[in-house]
């Protein structure tokens, strides 16, 4: 296991990461030290070209904003430890593929059942252990494909802007990977893409796309967005909002 340092980011990374300190992204519920005393564990890992090890220390960064205490580890055996991770209020999975062992998926698992909250992004949280249904469950979707690439320019909608994560962001448009995923019904979707065109066999008509949402999974609750495919998304300011509020109202 491995504790990560922002000396270890390149300068471009660090550059980008300094958009984070630049913009205010704090509503009133998650000001006066909320998160003092919390523990957050970001599980970096899996599939290198989303970067997990950047993409950590920026999540990282916007949970010590908050006082929490935050550990990276780059490895699925710190949560072999079921009393540390039963202790732990917010785990953040950023490991892109991957296979994980039964015993480190039931100790994930029944934590985020007995309260600890789950939060993360893109690949990271909706496409890791691809095998495991328990664990897609529990996230609420599973990553399928992203027809057209990495260069498909597309709107963001904001469906309800009243809710506390959402609360002051527009829709906006970015260009980049478009998911088309597997999702829970039964989700509370916060924001939809819009698959306009025909991309045959996986988009066989147009459709309204989840791209961020939130649930429970026992007593644990559970954010996801599905942006973030590359850092100039995921140092965009709707998201790096949308991320640091979405971390904070899933932490226990």
């Amino acid at each position: 296991m491995a504790v990560l340092d922002t000396d270890d980011i390149s300068g471009e990374m660090m550059k980008m990461n300094n958009i984070s300190l630049k913009i205010n992204i704090r509503s009133k519920r998650y000001q006066n030290n909320y998160g003092r005393n919390k523990k957050a564990l970001i599980l970096q890992g899996g599939y290198p070209p989303h970067r997990p090890r950047e993409v950590a220390e920026i999540l990282a960064g916007l949970l010590r904003e908050e006082n929490f205490s935050v550990e990276i580890s780059d490895t699925l055996d710190v949560l072999l430890d079921r009393e540390k991770i039963m202790r732990t209020d917010l785990i953040v999975p950023n490991w892109t593929a991957g296979t994980i062992t039964e015993e480190q998926l039931r100790s994930f698992l029944d934590a985020v059942s007995n309260g600890t909250g789950v939060a993360g992004m893109h690949g990271g949280m909706g496409d890791a252990f691809r095998c495991e249904i328990e664990y897609q469950q529990m996230v609420g979707g599973q990553f399928l494909s992203h027809p057209g690439g990495a260069g498909i320019t597309y709107q963001v909608h904001i469906i309800q802007r009243d809710h506390p994560i959402m609360s002051g962001i527009e829709d906006f448009v970015v260009t980049t990977e478009q998911y088309y995923m597997l999702v829970d019904p039964a989700n509370e979707v916060l924001a939809t893409t819009y698959f306009g065109k025909v991309h045959p066999p996986e988009v066989w008509r147009e459709v309204i796309m989840p791209v961020v949402w939130t649930k429970k999974y026992g007593r644990g609750r559970v954010f996801y967005c599905a942006l973030g495919h590359s850092l100039d998304i995921v140092t965009m300011p709707q998201v790096l909002t949308m991320m640091k509020r979405g971390m904070l109202w899933a932490s226990r």
